[in-house]
């Protein structure tokens, strides 16, 4: 065997989802931000498009982006639409999180590769993102808000044609035990031909 294949299993079996409301204060440092975006860039995509980006916003630049957030929410919803757990989300995780990051699919000016692969592509570079985390013991959510798909959010970001938001990834290191999962076993969801 090339790889120890338990230990690449324990980390996939131990990959959670962990909000940013479970986050300690304890602060990741950019090279551990890196590491995990260079991991992240060796996902799979057809093509070889790598049509990944990633806006990582730290320290005082996530005000920026929870006071967009939730003005855009408070801005959105109204009256007996407003959600004051929703904006609070929405205004909070930034802030309580080390690192956030804005997931982005740049597709190619030729669009050979059909957007669907592209946002593929961009899904397992999450995953990954994911794994590496959980490698390093650090909490991540991908968070995906319907105001991450709208125009303000792409006029936000500043991206240019063929360029979406697929939401925002959250990190911190966790202020709880690291969660427990369970899966069904593949007999519900496999069929052999």
């Amino acid at each position: 065997m090339k790889y120890n294949l338990s230990e690449i299993t324990e980390v996939i079996r131990n990959r959670r989802t962990i909000y940013p409301e479970q986050y300690s204060d304890r602060k990741i440092h950019r090279e551990i931000v890196e590491d995990i975006l260079n991991n992240a860039i060796w996902a799979p995509t057809h093509g070889n498009t790598q049509p990944w980006r990633f806006m990582v916003y730290m320290e005082d630049s996530k005000i920026e982006l929870s006071d967009f957030l939730s003005g855009l929410y408070k801005e959105k919803f109204t009256g007996e639409d407003f959600n004051e757990a929703k904006y609070n989300k929405l205004k909070n995780r930034p802030l309580k999180s080390s690192v956030a990051i804005a997931l982005v699919m740049s597709r190619e000016p030729d669009g050979k590769i059909i957007e669907l692969e592209e946002i593929e592509a961009v899904s397992c570079a999450v995953q990954n993102m994911y794994l590496t985390c959980t490698a390093y013991g650090i909490g991540g959510f991908w968070s995906t808000p319907k105001l991450a798909y709208g125009k303000e959010m792409h006029e936000f970001l500043e991206l240019k044609e063929g360029e979406k938001c697929l939401g925002v990834f959250y990190m911190g290191y966790p202020a709880i035990d690291w969660p427990k999962g369970q899966r069904k076993p593949i007999e519900y969801s496999t069929t052999w031909k």
